[in-house]
């Protein structure tokens, strides 16, 4: 629901209903003391079931427990028409008559107070600087002199950079060396609840939130907002890294950031599924447009510079330039523009667009940190296939500036400039006048990619002898690794997005909504993969 509310919950707003709500809070969700925890564990079942679990909700109206799962939380808002009830595991307020999670400014209140009241009960709010930097020990890589520590000062509320005190850093004198992170860290890991059919914007902000340039900038405290309403993005993206990075292991509902993705991008506003992809490049447009005075400074304090685009974190991250050389095929004359790009979406084998078979063949061979089978498709084929020469017929004859006539000619797209992330678009969703489908055409990634193949210098290294000699100066700088991989399982009808996140070397998760498990690389390597990101592994700036 949007910040405005849910017109329902006017029904409940009587009497003591404030009160009423802060008990069910107190016993019930948050359980802030030891009484409290094992009044919940003993009471908390479902009435019809007696089960413990099946996400179990409690009406606002009455004394009742009952499953989600099951429905027997919907049996009973149905027969005695009572229509609101909160979750007792995250605390959201669910309406029946709508039929989704709702948003209520003054429920919201209520929530975050008793939270914070149960976090205090707990002592987790209440310690010191440094009993809690002494806790981000266990999990931290190494803490230094010059570090910074986000401190909460609530849910959704401004977090605050920490100069340390003279006996703060006494402690951190007993701490100089680093520490290795444990194998079951969990810092940035955080699930996100569904808010109706949002999995699409889940898994790209899982995405986002583990980018590690974006990460650290965002971290750091960068954003300047010259917007004067409280609807910007990177705001509210700030947030989101603050919060995912502040400790907190329950699962964020993103409701806001919903809603201000629906009022800046309103083609995907409405709870019908919509695709990734699609949304991913609104978000960038918007971040891009609400943080033009946000940019990525050297070691020496100046700004960095590219002709192709602007200084804003985003484009300074994301976008790269692509080349593409028309070639007159009478004169040969060559026509070179230059376009930013976001992303690179590549066609799959299987579409209506003709594919040329490029891979090895099945010698078991390896190109670019990929195997090749037996008539499988790697994604080192599909770049190939994006840059290869196009001829574009007699049916799109262009104006050749050497002939001063219309000539036949051939197409090449190659990367002028790579971007710090690049992001893979396979065109897994086709629709066209007489098709509509899915395609599920596997197509193995590596986690190493090196793109000095494809780049516009080596094309012209290959047309003066010199491609070997470049290879070797040019490798280093095009070489990227795998951080996120966003899936999508079912039909184009109905599907789900699931995405598989890096969170450090070599140690993977999967982001199912709210739920967060462990994965193996095979299970990342194995997947069908819709968007893949990669992070350069060498920086220099211009």
């Amino acid at each position: 629901m949007s910040p405005a509310g849910c017109s329902h919950v006017n029904g409940y707003k009587v009497d003591n209903w404030k009160q009423n709500l802060r008990v069910i809070y107190q016993c019930f969700v948050w359980s802030g003391t030891a009484e409290t925890r094992r009044r919940k564990a003993k009471s908390c079942i479902c009435h019809m079931c007696g089960a413990h679990l099946n996400r179990l909700h409690s009406c606002l109206y009455c004394v009742f427990f009952g499953c989600f799962t099951k429905k027997h939380i919907h049996e009973h808002a149905k027969n005695k028409r009572h229509n609101l009830a909160v979750d007792l595991l995250y605390g959201g307020i669910y309406c029946f008559v709508c039929q989704d999670y709702i948003y209520d400014k003054d429920m919201e209140q209520i929530a975050k107070e008793e939270q914070r009241k149960a976090w205090k009960l707990q002592g987790i709010l209440g310690c010191s600087v440094a009993e809690k930097l002494l806790q981000l020990f266990k999990s931290f890589r190494y803490v230094s002199h010059s570090c910074v520590c986000f401190v909460s000062t609530g849910i959704g509320e401004k977090y605050t950079t920490w100069e340390p005190t003279k006996r703060e850093l006494e402690l951190l004198r007993h701490n100089p060396k680093r520490r290795k992170i444990t194998t079951n860290c969990t810092i940035g890991l955080r699930g996100l609840i569904n808010l109706g059919n949002t999995c699409f914007m889940n898994c790209i902000v899982q995405a986002l939130t583990h980018t590690p340039l974006l990460r650290d900038f965002f971290l750091s405290d960068r954003h300047k907002c010259e917007m004067q309403s409280n609807s910007c993005l990177v705001c509210e993206m700030s947030q989101l890294f603050q919060e995912f990075y502040s400790g907190h292991r329950s699962p964020h509902i993103p409701f806001r950031l919903l809603h201000l993705v629906w009022t800046h991008a309103r083609h995907l506003a409405g709870y019908e599924q919509q695709d990734a992809h699609e949304f991913l490049i609104a978000a960038l447009d918007v971040l891009h447009r609400h943080c033009k005075g946000d940019t990525i400074r050297d070691d020496n304090g100046k700004k960095t510079n590219n002709p192709n685009h602007c200084n804003c974190i985003i484009d300074q991250i994301f976008t790269g330039g692509l080349q593409s050389d028309v070639t007159c095929q009478v004169c040969h004359g060559v026509s070179t523009t230059i376009d930013p790009f976001w992303d690179i979406s590549l066609d799959l084998p299987g579409s209506s667009t003709p594919f040329w078979p490029l891979s090895p063949g099945g010698d078991g061979s390896t190109v670019n940190g990929e195997s090749h089978l037996s008539g499988s498709t790697t994604l080192t084929d599909c770049l190939r296939r994006f840059t290869r020469p196009e001829h574009l017929g007699s049916s799109a004859k262009i104006k050749c500036g050497g002939c001063h006539s219309y000539q036949e000619s051939t197409k090449q797209l190659t990367m002028k400039k790579l971007p710090i992330v690049a992001c893979f678009h396979l065109k897994r969703f086709e629709h066209s006048a007489k098709l509509r489908r899915k395609i599920t055409t596997y197509v193995s990634f590596p986690l190493e990619l090196d793109m000095t193949p494809f780049m516009a210098s080596s094309k012209e290294s290959r047309m003066n002898g010199q491609y070997q000699q470049s290879v070797e100066v040019l490798n280093n700088d095009n070489k990227y690794s795998l951080f996120a991989v966003v899936n999508h399982q079912g039909t184009l009808e109905s599907g789900h997005y699931t995405s598989f996140i890096r969170q450090h070397k070599d140690q993977w998760f999967k982001c199912d909504d709210a739920i967060i498990t462990k994965a193996s690389i095979k299970d990342v390597l194995d997947s069908e993969g819709y968007l893949l990101f990669y992070h350069k592994q060498f920086l220099e700036y211009e």
